[in-house]
């Protein structure tokens, strides 16, 4: 008598896991995490970014920038009702450290507030290399690498270009690189735009923001008519795909990678 094979039950998180894995195997997948600015960042960033995880199966994760907000050392007025700049650390490790346990492998780049730390130190005459490391600062393994700007060639053949913020026209900057471009630091710019050549097509893709726009450190923000718009993107086969955080009345993420 053939004896009957048990499949173990899954539930609905790992059955759609196990879906993904089987219809994404081979492709690549890339995660563009956007300006989280630590420990300003929503309150559920985090698990807004491990939902996309569960849900595309990334290959290769970028970060744009930003993902530390260093308030207390800006070079412009502070809010006195926020964190010093050591209790700020402290709150932004935490969240840090929780995007390194689902990340343990980014490539991210030079940002205005992730490089504070070095500007401070530059504007008072202290060398870079008396200073600790980004992985130091926030306590994550060799794995997160920053660069000046970051060049990519993705699995299409076409060449990927991700800086911080170089130019608020990403189409522009496409243009000028002649390459696919992504771009953080412009919270209110959320889209993707093409450009085509006798010899390619060519792309630009703005990825907004995972702030917590309430915050009194985004104050700025209350003078502009324009809105945040929190997001991230996503690269498939050399594909853009803009991934939005929709937030339900009270600004809570409606729990749908949508």
């Amino acid at each position: 008598m053939r004896k009957k094979r048990i499949r173990p039950r899954v539930n609905e998180v790992e059955h759609e896991y196990l879906k993904q894995y089987r219809r994404n195997k081979g492709d690549e997948i890339i995660l563009v995490i956007s300006d989280l600015h630590a420990p300003y960042n929503h309150p559920e960033a985090v698990e807004f970014l491990e939902a996309i995880k569960y849900k595309y199966r990334p290959t290769k994760i970028l970060g744009i920038g930003d993902e530390v907000d260093f308030h207390a050392l800006s070079f412009h007025d502070t809010d006195p009702s926020l964190d010093n700049a050591y209790a700020e650390l402290i709150k932004a490790r935490k969240v840090i450290k929780k995007i390194h346990k689902l990340f343990p492998k980014i490539d991210l780049v030079h940002s205005n507030h992730g490089s504070m730390l070095y500007r401070r130190g530059k504007a008072h005459g202290i060398p870079r290399h008396m200073l600790k490391s980004y992985n130091e600062v926030l306590e994550v393994g060799k794995g997160w690498k920053w660069h000046i700007d970051y060049k990519y060639r993705m699995a299409n053949g076409q060449w990927l270009f991700m800086t911080h913020g170089l130019k608020k026209n990403g189409l522009a900057l496409a243009k000028e690189m002649g390459m696919c471009v992504i771009q953080g630091h412009y919270h209110t710019n959320y889209e993707i735009n093409y450009t085509s050549s006798p010899l390619s097509l060519n792309w630009s893709m703005m990825v907004g923001c995972l702030i917590d726009d309430k915050s009194m450190a985004f104050a700025y923000n209350k003078v502009n008519s324009q809105r945040v718009i929190l997001g991230c993107g996503i690269i498939i086969n050399g594909q853009p795909k803009l991934i939005p955080m929709i937030l339900k009345k009270g600004g809570m993420w409606d729990k749908i990678v949508h």
